[in-house]
């Protein structure tokens, strides 16, 4: 179906949804690397005016990637579930942003819709939002998981403790380690990226976490970020494996360039739930996406990459993961120039999987060829932690020594609980008192722990 919108005697037409979504996006340069992005400011406006009069059933009837030849829309389409889309099931695009800006729709009201959302819907209403409008909306959801403790409630902020090395050395991971314990961070989950995908290798970092966590008795998870098959390889050898891992994206094409499809992920969740290593909860999955990966792919099928990255929450929300998060900078200013665009690209992630009901989480992060600088993501850093944002990445010194990017250290996490009075997973903090890490008030106190995990591990 065309559409089309005039301005002052411009006609403006886009050929059906997909140009119209994309044509509506915020700029950013991967779009326009693309080819796919309007072409003025003036044509950005028509389509932001034509699509906020869109029927929010048209998202229902006209998918922007084939029904026949993908299975994340046929995911889509086959979960819809249509009662708990009547609420809204007679409102435009424009209409559907009046109501979700309501006082009278709260978070049990978002709670129930969920799943009578699209992602196209929420990425469609998120492209005629300012940034306070996104803030606003995430802050009503409050989406809760739990393994060990309990992650995502109001007035809380967790924190995955990150402890590359470039090298996967033992000592050095576990000096990291003991850094974030001591800082309080890591409540979310220890979680590695390996530098070598290789099972015996990730075996033994699997083995490392896990024997910190039983010695200290830590109520948090564990997770090597392997691929989703060297993982299914060790559950079925017996390791340790508290979460499951894989990067996931919002096309076929682009989940196929990662080496992986909706079938495997079934047989990863089961296999994962089988252990039943959780003690207060069962969600086992950590999903990590982020805008471009389609692009950089070959495999968005013309679709903007804003509505490729809320189709991945749909990937996710099929297992109940306990975590999920945009990694927002990483890919690079081929794809999001410069501080604006990944500050606004992660309020539209934060917004649109909090809207579909994740755990969302944000690694708040560039590349050092990015137009970005620390105090960007400061900025950022301070606007999601008002939006209710899960959780954040804790690495020593903000810089990943081994992925070769900045991020957020465990400073920063202490600076955002402080100024807006967040606190960790309540197992968490119970640990981090009784440790005497912190006190009753959260401030860091001196502590006897470092000498006593340093004597245990070297």
């Amino acid at each position: 179906m065309a559409y089309q919108h005039t301005i002052h005697q411009q006609v403006y037409r886009f050929n059906d949804l997909k140009d119209l979504l994309a044509k509506a996006t915020p700029f950013r340069t991967g779009d326009a690397l693309a080819g796919i992005c309007a072409a003025s400011y003036e044509e950005r406006v028509a389509a932001q005016i034509t699509l906020a009069d869109v029927p929010l059933k048209t998202f229902l009837n006209e998918t922007v990637i084939p029904y026949e030849t993908d299975e994340i829309t046929r995911l889509i389409i086959d979960s819809h579930n249509s009662q708990a889309f009547q609420p809204i099931a007679h409102l435009t695009t424009g209409e559907f942003r009046d109501w979700l800006l309501n006082e009278e729709t709260d978070g049990l009201v978002l709670q129930q819709l969920k799943m009578g959302i699209t992602p196209e819907m929420a990425a469609a209403v998120s492209k005629l939002m300012r940034n306070q409008d996104l803030i606003a909306v995430a802050k009503k959801c409050e989406v809760v998981t739990c393994f060990r403790n309990t992650i995502g409630l109001k007035g809380h902020l967790s924190t995955r403790l990150q402890p590359n090395h470039p090298t996967d050395d033992p000592k050095g991971i576990a000096a990291s380690i003991i850094d974030g314990l001591l800082y309080g961070s890591g409540d979310a989950v220890i979680g590695i990226n390996p530098a070598t995908d290789s099972p015996a290798g990730v075996m033994n970092l699997l083995n490392l976490i896990d024997t910190v966590r039983q010695q200290f008795d830590i109520p948090t998870q564990s997770c090597v970020l392997s691929h989703i098959t060297t993982t299914i390889g060790l559950i079925n050898s017996g390791a340790p494996v508290d979460l499951c891992f894989q990067s996931i994206a919002g096309t076929q094409q682009t989940n196929t360039s990662f080496g992986v499809n909706l079938a495997l992920l079934d047989e990863a969740y089961d296999a994962t739930l089988s252990l039943n290593r959780g003690t207060k909860g069962n969600n086992v999955m950590y999903f990590e996406t982020g805008q471009g990966s389609s692009l950089s792919a070959n495999a968005h099928h013309g679709v903007d990459q804003q509505t490729c990255e809320a189709r991945a929450y749909s990937v996710a929300r099929k297992y109940n993961p306990l975590l999920v998060n945009t990694v927002v900078g990483f890919i690079g200013p081929e794809y999001l120039y410069d501080g604006k665009q990944i500050i606004r690209a992660a309020l539209e992630d934060h917004f649109c999987g909090k809207l579909l009901g994740l755990p969302m989480g944000v690694d708040i992060c560039y590349t050092n060829h990015a137009e970005a600088d620390q105090d960007d993501m400061d900025n950022l850093l301070t606007l999601l932690g008002v939006a209710g944002c899960n959780f954040i990445m804790g690495i020593p010194g903000s810089d990943d020594i081994m992925l070769n990017y900045q991020s957020t250290s465990f400073h920063d996490a202490l600076y955002l609980r402080k100024v807006l009075g967040l606190r960790p997973a309540p197992e968490f903090e119970q640990w981090l008192i009784k440790q005497g890490i912190t006190d009753e008030k959260g401030k860091l106190a001196q502590t006897q722990l470092m000498t006593r995990m340093i004597d245990h591990l070297f």
